[in-house]
């Protein structure tokens, strides 16, 4: 969103725990999966969404592209945390260009960053359904050195980042394509990664309330190290499985794994709870998780039990034409839930809103 020949772009999703990539080719509105790969980083190289080994993230970005014979080097990319501000803000009617000429002005009473530090976007999302004389609007601010930071990987890894997005929004457009939205009905996107939790709400297809949560997988291997003195590994196995690690019982894993899941469940529960108290009569009707802590059984269960709300995982390919000769259907399933981001970003184009 934030930077802006309508070709196919190179999805590429750098997360605290790994970098992902996708690539399709898109022909009237329908898309084929080119392209896909992961490599992991180290817990050290991302923290805080601040970049602290930036050879480690290029060399992963490089080696995906070659090991996979990835053509091009326009990329959308994106970014997420602290040094990014959504605001859905209310203003007077006006046309787009109109407040192209405006939005500095109008963005200084939301963005608690100096302007000058900063790259502003909006979209106009149409007029409010209780005053038409007011327009809905959605305001998007990213600090420009924090956004340097990751156009810079790109660079020395000989590539060109043409679109900024924001992690939330290339959810709900691998949303969209995958699923569609259907208007009025209220859903609730939840991406569960490494290290933070986005939660992106909407009506239809306008997005009522963003979130990001600094919390993630990263707090729930993190306890399963600290209480029964695992390696990092044998934390992401327990993670995700609950199995006997060693001498250690998966009666006792469970006891520490529902009590770091809840945790981290209740962060999301406050988030939607805060919206629906500040919403009137809104309801969720259904959840949708992706990221890779969404793989966890466990986490799906328990967020569904805390909200009292139907609850499912994203597959980000389900309406994605996959040649069975090149891609491994069930692999691709396993790791559905870590790419919605990467999907949703290979699906933008140059110059979109």
């Amino acid at each position: 969103m934030l930077f802006s020949s309508k070709k196919d772009l190179i999805g590429i999703d750098v997360g605290s725990s790994s970098v992902k990539l996708v690539r399709l080719r898109e022909s009237r509105g329908n898309y084929q999966l080119v392209n896909i790969g992961i490599l992991p980083l180290a817990p050290e190289a991302i923290v805080d969404n601040a970049i602290m080994d930036s050879a480690a993230i290029v060399e992963a970005i490089s080696n995906l592209i070659t090991g996979m014979k990835v053509k091009g080097k326009q990329v959308a990319t994106s970014v997420s945390g602290h040094s990014v501000i959504i605001r859905k803000i209310m203003l007077s009617l006006m046309t787009e260009e109109e407040l192209e000429a405006s939005i500095q002005w109008e963005a200084e009473q939301y963005i608690p960053f100096d302007l000058s530090e900063v790259n502003i976007d909006f979209q106009i999302l149409g007029p409010d359904a209780k005053d038409p004389s007011q327009m809905n609007v959605m305001l998007v601010a990213a600090k420009k050195d924090y956004v340097e930071d990751y156009v810079a990987l790109f660079a020395e890894a000989g590539l060109e980042p043409v679109v900024m997005d924001i992690d939330c929004f290339a959810v709900e457009n691998t949303f969209d394509v995958n699923y569609g939205f259907v208007e009025d009905e209220v859903v609730a996107l939840v991406d569960l990664g490494a290290s933070a939790v986005s939660v992106n709400v909407l009506r239809g297809e306008m997005s009522l309330f963003t979130r990001d949560i600094q919390a993630g997988g990263n707090q729930i291997r993190e306890e399963l190290q600290k209480r029964l003195a695992l390696s990092s590994a044998e934390a992401e196995l327990a993670k995700l499985g609950g199995r006997r690690i060693g001498e250690i019982e998966a009666e006792a894993i469970d006891d520490v794994l529902s009590d770091a899941v809840e945790n981290l469940v209740q962060e999301v529960q406050r988030s939607l709870d805060f919206f629906l108290a500040t919403s009137g009569d809104v309801k969720i009707s259904k959840v949708y998780l992706t990221g890779g802590v969404a793989k966890s059984a466990q986490v799906r269960e328990t967020l569904e039990k805390r909200l009292s709300t139907p609850t499912e995982l994203i597959n980000p390919f389900r309406n994605i034409t996959v040649n069975e000769k090149d891609f491994d259907l069930e692999y691709l399933e396993a790791i559905g839930p870590m790419f919605a981001v990467a999907t949703g970003l290979a699906m933008r184009k140059v110059g979109d809103k």
